[in-house]
């Protein structure tokens, strides 16, 4: 079966350090999953990009791990 971004909910989202985003999904009212990245960036010309997050800032980390209990919260709600 092939991926439908339809079936993709976003539960809750946080950008943190340099726009790296966070967010928690469920797919098809599956399992809830945390998931890191992408960082956005903006290019020269203005416009919006996007990377995969490869490597984390010790800043990114502490602001991963100050939300962990809120993310946790979002996770095991109904």
């Amino acid at each position: 079966m092939a991926f439908n971004k339809s079936l993709d909910v976003e539960l809750a989202s946080w950008t943190i350090g340099n726009g790296l985003k966070l967010g928690v999904y469920s797919y098809n009212g599956g399992d809830k999953k945390l998931q890191i990245g992408p960082r956005l960036y903006t290019k020269k010309d203005g416009s919006e990009g996007f990377n995969k997050v490869g490597r984390m800032t010790a800043d990114e980390l502490k602001a991963l791990a100050v939300l962990g209990d809120e993310i946790y919260q979002v996770m095991v709600s109904e």
